[in-house]
């Protein structure tokens, strides 16, 4: 068995069994393929790669539809194409070739059908979409089928993706560092740029194609503005000419006090005149360059960003400044959600709906608010965010993190696809049951048209893409969920398995559900019933509940509230009220601590160290059990994984093996720095059953960590832990 590093990804296309090849190699004798642009001849290039390795064909390219060999058809209805020759009426097409343009209608510009029928009295497949981007969707489909050993008789599809926008979003730097980023360096060589484009930004763009990804925004929120300057452009131009055959159209953050910084106004006051203009010619520039950009992407008056605040504006006008600019050209503006303080005194969690509820109807049509999944961070588990239930008038894209921020970074192994799924399916109840944040980013909900999903990216120049092995299959989930919410993270990840490892039953079975536990077990070995924030300062890597010191809403012990009486954040009516941002129906739902699902208990309720549990147990026993449990989940991974070895190639194999130890260390020392902390404020013992602490609290908490992956290379400035009794 050869070693792999993981850098193709899913797309290994590795030799099927005798058994499987036959039904496709005898089908498939030839395949006549239109390819008049870029985007068909990179679908025909997958297809030959794909069929190369998967059956080891070597077909012929080219005859004309209907000489009675058996072939695969693909192409658009477009007047020259394979297909299209059928739609005017072919006699010997069993299916009506009529049905195939009624069959295509409903599933937009970047659907796809793939089906059987007979054509000059042989079978044939037939890959037909209205435009070139839902062939090359269509030819990844198929190669998909074939990876994970679907049957010719199965290789029947109509696919269309639900939501408009599926961006991954890179929080890249210029000088190519990552924030938040755990995978090496990015994948963007500025340097280098427009002259030479390096071969990973087309394996790149591959991937993200094969999972129906459309948009990349190229650089941090944290803009920036040299990157809107004319040099840079032209950098942008490059990389946006590789994206164009895939699909994908490139975005850029955008500072919002480029007007001073590379413009030489005095001001960024959006209804300035000169700011208008700015921004005006901005666009102009832009699109000249770039005809197909898709638009910005924005983060102001958040953690010290510029933005229309400074200047007594609303975040509406300023989000509509840039939309108005965009809007000749058919530009989107991405508006983050994520702002906070502002000189507000009150719970964090209530900031963004405060702010924007009350604009609701007044930001452009080209304007969608980016709203993160919860209403804090990031965090292992958050309650759905509340403005996706309380903006009927306004377009909202929803906003995950696939790089690790908060879960570990690339040494946990999280599987974020059970996160993505219970996201999306949470009931918002905006107008009544079944209001899913699924459905109102579909437009269902609100009678709107579709919207999006993006994801803070988790790659880099890494060899194997993000890292960690598995943290590939957060990209993958995230591409599949965004073409398709109905799908569900349990079929996701047996794809990826099989796509990525193998299709060895004895292996996918128990790495399925090793992957299914694995975010959960995060949840319990770091933030179990809902705690918070609890991450050590600046980095976040570690534990630090007893970080105490510097902006309140940046502490641990802001969001947990221990104290000798019980633990969590009320945010009952009692409390912050922060309940009353959601429906009649959750307010509640989450109002009550016996109602409260457990999960989320500590989120929304200060709750007594004696208070009784479901499972009989009291909080404080609870909490002991959750963080135990979670390592007790991370050696069972262990166990797992070791039991599989020679399954898979021993490169990769290893690889996983020695980050799992990796994880489980770093399990321990999260559950023995946290129970020990809580223990403080409790006063109660902890069961003897249980494992106990390697180090005393004093020792976790005079840890300290410089130069993490993700941050700013200075060392942070040393803390001095408060707030143990």
């Amino acid at each position: 068995m050869n070693a792999e590093d993981g850098y193709r990804l899913w797309l290994r296309y590795d030799r099927l069994d005798d058994t499987l090849r036959e039904p496709y190699s005898s089908a498939w004798t030839s395949v006549v393929f239109d390819d008049r642009s870029a985007t068909l001849r990179a679908a025909k290039n997958e297809l030959i790669r794909g069929l190369g390795g998967l059956l080891g064909l070597s077909v012929p390219l080219g005859h004309t539809p209907g000489d009675g060999r058996p072939a695969l058809l693909v192409g658009t209805l477009r007047a020259g194409s394979p297909v299209a020759s059928l739609a005017v009426g072919a006699p010997s097409l069993k299916v009506p070739a009529q049905s195939l343009e009624r069959s295509l209608e409903p599933l937009g510009r970047e659907g796809f059908i793939v089906r059987q029928s007979v054509v000059g009295g042989a079978p044939c497949t037939i890959l037909a979409a209205n435009e070139d981007v839902g062939i090359l969707y269509g030819v990844f489909h198929l190669l998909r089928h074939l990876q994970t050993q679907g049957t010719l008789e199965a290789l029947s599809f109509a696919r269309g993706p639900k939501l408009r926008h599926r961006m991954l979003q890179h929080w890249d730097n210029l000088d190519r560092t990552v924030e938040r980023g755990y995978a090496g360096f990015s994948l963007w060589d500025w340097h280098k740029l427009p002259d030479f484009v390096s071969p990973q930004v087309t394996d790149y763009a591959r991937a993200n194609a094969s999972v129906g990804i459309n948009e990349v925004l190229l650089t941090n929120v944290n803009a920036n503005a040299l990157v809107l300057t004319g040099r840079y452009l032209q950098k942008v131009a490059a990389l946006a000419a590789a994206f164009r055959p895939y699909g994908i159209r490139v975005y850029l953050s955008a500072r919002f006090s480029a007007p001073i910084e590379i413009g030489g106004l005095s001001t960024a006051d959006p209804l300035d005149r000169g700011v208008v203009g700015f921004w005006r010619a901005k666009a102009a520039e832009i699109y000249a360059t770039i005809p197909d950009f898709g638009g910005f992407v924005v983060k102001a008056n958040s953690e010290g960003q510029p933005g229309p605040g400074d200047y007594g504006r609303s975040h509406a006008e300023g989000a509509n400044l840039l939309a108005d600019a965009l809007a000749p050209h058919g530009g989107t503006v991405f508006w983050r959600a994520f702002i906070y303080g502002n000189g507000k005194d009150e719970d964090r969690a209530k900031h963004a709906y405060a702010e924007l509820v009350p604009l609701d109807g007044e930001f452009r049509e080209n304007v969608s608010l980016q709203v993160k999944n919860g209403p804090i961070d990031f965090q292992p588990r958050e309650p759905f965010h509340p403005l996706f239930g309380a903006m009927p008038r306004t377009s909202l894209t929803a906003e995950f993190q696939l790089t690790q921020e908060y879960l570990g970074f690339a040494t946990h192994l999280a599987y974020l696809g059970t996160l993505l799924e219970e996201t999306l399916d949470a009931d918002t109840l905006a107008a009544g049951p079944g209001s899913t944040v699924a459905r109102v980013l579909m437009g269902d909900v609100h009678g709107r048209a579709p919207t999006g999903i993006v994801a803070v990216a988790n790659v880099g120049t890494d060899r194997n893409w993000c890292g960690h092995p598995f943290a590939q299959s957060n990209w993958y989930a995230f591409g599949r969920i965004a073409f398709d919410p109905a799908l569900r993270a349990d079929a996701i990840a047996d794809e990826w398995i099989r796509m990525t490892f193998t299709n060895d039953e004895r292996f996918v079975q128990p790495v399925r559900a090793m992957m299914l536990g694995s975010r959960e077990a995060v949840v319990s070995y770091m933030t179990p019933l809902g705690l918070h924030h609890l991450m050590a300062w600046d980095h976040h890597y570690g534990p630090g509940p007893w970080i105490a010191q510097g902006r309140p809403d940046w502490t641990s012990v802001y969001f947990h509230r221990a104290d000798s009486e019980g633990l969590g954040f009320d945010r009952s009516a009692s409390g912050s009220n922060a309940i009353a941002q959601y429906a009649a129906p959750l307010q509640e739902l989450f109002g009550h601590p016996d109602a409260c699902p457990e999960t989320l208990l500590l989120w929304f309720h200060h709750v007594g160290w004696h208070r009784r549990m479901k499972s009989g147990r009291t909080l404080w026993e609870e909490l002991v059990h959750k963080y135990h449990s979670g390592v007790e989940t991370v050696r069972t991974m262990r166990r797992t994984w070791e039991s599989l070895q020679g399954i898979v190639d021993s490169a990769r194999h290893e690889h996983v093996r020695s980050l799992l130890a990796v994880q489980e260390k770093e399990a321990r020392w999260w559950r023995d720095a946290c129970v020990l902390y809580f223990q403080t404020f409790s006063k109660l013992s902890v069961p003897p059953s249980y494992e106990p602490p390697a180090e005393s609290l004093e020792t976790y908490m005079s840890i300290q960590h410089y130069y993490v992956p993700g941050i700013p290379s200075a060392p942070p400035k040393l803390l001095r832990p408060h707030g143990v009794p």
